[in-house]
């Protein structure tokens, strides 16, 4: 197939009516251009097609919950406000000037006003309205007429005399009184805009004052606070990124159970329960994940890496390293960390070997599921965690996971293990180091735990480039 040059695609896309694979009858006298194949024909017909157009899109998505739209900062929210305020204020200035124009020239062209107004006054009384108003398009000073409120649009001279500025004229008025009710409108938006000008330069204290905040949290190392519109998906479930970037879901409470094991395990992922009552059941994704972001969204502190969910990851295979690595999760999330115990034993298996039907005679409870056939073991698992601060879409947060993981991707990471300190303790110190909020942090720590060793998670975090 020979290469169109720019003109002949354009005209060829704007005239052709049909790509076939062959020549009909009908086709008979028409104009033909040939191609290799069908799908070229398309292309040359259509325009190439874009197989970057999904993913495109999916990044369009992404950037739409970004920081500024769905959830912002303190300083984002009163920039915007501020900005919506002084765009108000020049509104009121406007519409001040342009009322005050309007009594000042009905005062000018005094004379003027007061011969339309008794003209109309006749009119309406000799004739009544409807004559009245049917006459109006042979009157260029006088646009149109309302006679439930006894008023008429007219127009006053510009500056060669002929019809201008067009004002509300009262009937019932005098010129005087007309010209007045502009005025009062005017006083009345300088009322208003007393009042705008203090709400801004409220906001514009708030704003100053939040600037400092900010900048004392960054200094500290602290996030910013972040008001959201609504929380990640992953956040109603116990979460964590396995290696390869993978999701690994698990349920807080039994309608959560059912929920990971109806919505989120099929195909080629993993189920992984650890072997003690209560334990939540979990999925490890196989597609489903998350990407580092090379460009993060926002103004993110130092030592925090940026992610995003992901449909599909690059390496969609799920090995021995990545479930014991996601047995070890099953484990701590379980009831084994308040237990007292230092280690735990959990199985895995697939999709099709969980199911919700159970035997004549039994009863499966809310929650709780009957694992059918042979089941893959993990043995002797560590009850410890790691937790260390992240970005996902753009929103800062607490994500545990294993140990090494935890290290290996977090700057600002903290290990745990089951201790004595209450988790409501340990959420308020995370507070105020971090400047995380603590309902967020309480829904990732296990419970009580001790802590094995704290880099920049519970004490203020230092920077290598500030050591």
């Amino acid at each position: 197939m020979e290469t169109l040059d720019a003109k002949s695609s354009t005209m060829l896309r704007e005239t052709a009516t049909e790509a076939t694979p062959l020549l009909l009858p009908s086709h008979a006298g028409k104009i033909a251009y040939s191609c290799s194949n069908l799908c070229s024909a398309i292309d040359a017909w259509k325009g190439h097609h874009d197989a970057n157009a999904l993913a495109r899109r999916e990044q369009e998505k992404l950037d739409a919950a970004a920081p500024g739209r769905g959830h912002s900062t303190e300083v984002e929210k009163l920039e915007r406000r501020m900005k919506q305020q002084e765009q108000a204020l020049e509104g009121f200035a406007k519409k001040i000037e342009k009322q005050q124009a309007i009594g000042h020239a009905i005062q000018e062209h005094w004379t003027h006003v007061e011969t339309i107004l008794q003209q109309a006054r006749e009119a309406v009384q000799k004739q009544g309205w409807k004559p009245v108003l049917k006459g109006l398009k042979e009157n260029p000073w006088v646009d149109s007429g309302n006679a439930a409120d006894r008023t008429m649009m007219v127009r006053l001279p510009d500056e060669s005399g002929q019809p201008g500025q067009a004002f509300t004229l009262h009937l019932d008025d005098s010129v005087h009184q007309n010209a007045q009710r502009y005025f009062e409108a005017a006083r009345k938006q300088k009322d208003k805009t007393s009042g705008a000008t203090t709400a801004l330069e409220d906001t514009k204290t708030a704003f100053k004052r939040a600037q400092k905040k900010e900048a004392k949290q960054k200094a500290s190392g602290g996030m910013q606070t972040v008001r959201r519109s609504k929380r990640l998906w992953v956040e109603q479930h116990r979460w964590s990124m396995i290696s390869g970037g993978h999701l690994l879901v698990g349920g807080r409470d039994a309608k959560g159970n059912d929920s990971i094991v109806k919505k989120h395990l099929s195909g080629g992922d993993m189920y992984l329960h650890a072997d003690i009552h209560g334990a939540p059941s979990c999925s490890l994704r196989a597609s489903q994940g998350f990407a580092l972001v090379e460009e993060p969204y926002g103004q993110l502190p130092p030592g925090v890496p940026s992610y995003k969910l992901v449909d599909k990851l690059g390496d969609e295979r799920i090995n021995d390293a990545k479930l014991e690595e996601a047995a070890t999760l099953a484990l701590c999330w379980s009831r084994a960390w308040n237990g007292g115990g230092a280690h735990g034993t959990v199985f895995a298996v697939k999709p099709a070997q969980v199911s919700k039907s159970a035997q004549t005679g039994e009863y499966v409870g809310k929650g709780a599921f009957i694992v059918r056939g042979q089941r893959q073991w993990f043995k002797d698992l560590d009850v410890q965690l790691g937790i260390g601060l992240v970005a996902i879409n753009g929103v800062p947060l607490l994500m545990s996971g294993t140990v090494a993981s935890i290290k290996q991707r977090c700057e600002r990471y903290a290990i745990l293990s089951p201790g004595q300190t209450k988790k409501e303790q340990l959420a308020n110190r995370i507070y105020k180091a971090t400047g995380l909020r603590t309902d967020d942090v309480l829904s990732v720590l296990p419970g009580s735990s001790d802590i094995l060793e704290d880099v920049g998670i519970f004490t203020p975090y230092q920077s290598k480039e500030e050591e």
